[in-house]
């Protein structure tokens, strides 16, 4: 039987639309599951994750059937003449859990997300065309997303992340709108982004610069009044950089003459805003007031580690690795998480800072970076609230303007990566709970995460996908000890060498230990080590040591 045409919305009340008919979603937990399934726009969802949703940390003994009755209740409500266990067109068991087949011709988020690359890729070459795409982009939505539960289900469904991605979209108008010199159309939308986060400080900038640039001086400078006092009155702090260069900018600038606000025809619709935009840009206008964007730019960590000159093998995983992304140059999607696991010695890091530097030009917001301290001493591990921290210092928050607690501190990172590109590397994780607060919630970012624990948990609920490494073998074993002493001296004593991978049970660590010795004293045979470890039968480690 052939798909008949369904059409769903979570940008705004979660409904569902079949032949252009709105259909009855019935129980509460039923519409929570396909805003949770919306919401991850055709990525599976894992029946932990499912039920962790809709009970939160009491779910009853029955909840994994309970979920399984409600897909196949959803099922039937998308297609009624589905028979009893039939799979469906719309909603799909995938290996990984449930999922909705979903595209930018049914999903408005898919469509948003869409819109909002397209308007990225024109933005230096054509802001005007940038604003359109923003502006049709914005019209999508009809309130929060999910807006038909209670704050808290939203937020255990992640759906509060899509308000964040519609955030960094009202920006980026903003600053396209400035770069055409005609912000008027696009004024009302940033005002109400200002009511709905009167604390955010890069969008109060840019609705500042903005006023301005649209003649509105008075209430530029009124808006920077009203920000400055409710600061100091909520969180005891001053404006900080950003919003106080714009001020700066506005009063550096002479007073112009006021200019009429957008009529009411020009701000009605879709389209509201984009002609004005593509019409200054196209004949040439500039702002008649030439303000800077706020005089700031945003900070582009590059965290990385150095990568390993001498990095030989692993193939089969590298190629494993880059097939979660997308082909090409594409933008992510959904945001991924690797997670890399295996025994101490086996090369995680190693591995995860060799793909990370082969994919980070596809990440250009920036990469980040820290060592969790899984393995170390008992008690050592770093605590999740001050690795937040640090990644907050390096996307540019000001030490003192670090939020107390990880919840909050988390809740500010995930924001201001949301609708950027970015690369995180978190390495030596002691569990999932460790990460959880250091994972990017947006569209379009990469997590990578190494671990001797096997985070089944982030697999769960987060979709991860895993990769266990095993040792080398023989092959790969010869060929790290070829890079780092070169092919020759392996070749003259092959037997020697397959010997010395053997003995380090084909760990790299340990074999990167002993090709270190081999490699500072150049006349000595691989075949006296080899004999020297034989003979000790101690960890490899410790003989490489004596050197």
């Amino acid at each position: 039987m052939a798909r008949e045409s369904v059409r769903f919305s979570v940008l705004g009340p979660i409904r569902v639309w079949r032949a252009g008919r709105e259909l009855a979603l019935g129980r509460p937990q039923q519409r929570v599951l396909l805003g949770l399934l919306l919401a991850r726009a055709g990525r599976p969802v894992g029946v932990s994750r499912i039920v962790d949703v809709l009970w939160g940390e009491d779910p009853p003994d029955s909840a994994v059937n309970a979920v399984r009755r409600h897909v196949g209740i959803l099922r039937r409500t998308l297609e009624p003449g589905l028979a009893v266990r039939a799979p469906g067109h719309w909603l799909l068991r995938d290996p990984a859990g449930y999922r909705l087949a979903v595209d930018a011709d049914s999903l408005d988020l898919i469509r948003f997300r869409r819109l909002r690359e397209q308007a990225r890729e024109a933005a230096d070459r054509s802001p005007g065309q940038a604003v359109e795409r923003l502006t049709e982009a914005l019209a999508l939505w009809k309130g929060p997303a999910g807006s038909c539960v209670s704050a808290e289900i939203r937020a255990r469904a992640s759906l509060d992340a899509l308000d964040r991605e519609r955030l960094a979209a009202v920006k980026e108008l903003a600053d396209a709108a400035l770069r055409t010199g005609v912000t008027a159309p696009v004024l009302d939308e940033l005002r109400k982004a200002a009511l709905a986060g009167p604390l955010d400080e890069p969008l109060l900038a840019r609705l500042v610069l903005a006023l301005a640039a649209a003649g509105q001086r008075a209430e530029a400078l009124e808006t920077y009044r009203a920000a400055r006092a409710r600061l100091a009155e909520e969180l005891g702090l001053a404006p900080g950089r950003e919003l106080t260069a714009a001020h700066t900018a506005v009063l550096r600038e002479p007073a112009p003459a006021a200019r009429p606000a957008a009529s009411a025809s020009s701000a009605a619709g879709a389209g509201s805003g984009a002609a004005p935009a593509r019409a200054a840009e196209e004949a040439g206008h500039h702002p008649a007031v030439p303000l800077p964007r706020a005089g700031y730019v945003e900070p582009r960590p590059a965290q990385l580690p150095q990568d390993l000159p001498a990095f030989s093998g692993r193939r089969d995983e590298l190629a494993r690795l880059s097939a979660l992304l997308p082909d090409g140059d594409r933008p992510l999607d959904g945001a991924v998480i690797a997670a890399i696991g295996g025994v101490a010695g086996v090369g995680k890091t190693t591995l995860a800072v060799r793909w990370a530097h082969r994919v980070a030009d596809r990440f250009p917001d920036g990469q980040l970076y820290v060592d969790l301290r899984g393995s170390g001493p008992g008690g050592t591990a770093l605590d999740p609230g001050e690795a937040v921290r640090g990644f907050l210092c390096a996307l540019g928050v000001p030490r003192q303007r670090v939020p107390c607690g990880t919840a909050a501190r988390a809740a500010l990172y995930r924001s201001l990566l949301a609708g950027r590109r970015f690369l995180v590397l978190l390495d030596d994780a002691l569990d999932a709970r460790q990460v959880r607060p250091l994972l990017p919630g947006a569209p379009g970012c990469l997590a990578i995460v190494t671990s001797r624990d096997p985070l089944t948990g982030l697999a769960a609920d987060q979709g991860a996908r895993p990769l266990n490494l095993g040792r080398l073998d023989a092959r790969e074993g010869r060929e790290l000890l070829a890079a780092r002493l070169g092919a020759d001296r392996v070749a003259a004593e092959p037997g020697a060498a397959e010997e010395l991978v053997e003995l380090c049970s084909g760990l790299p660590l340990a074999l990167s230990r002993v090709a270190a010795r081999l490699a500072a004293h150049p006349g000595f045979r691989l075949s006296a080590l080899a004999a020297e470890v034989r003979e000790a039968r101690d960890r490899p480690d410790a003989v490489a040591s004596r050197s």
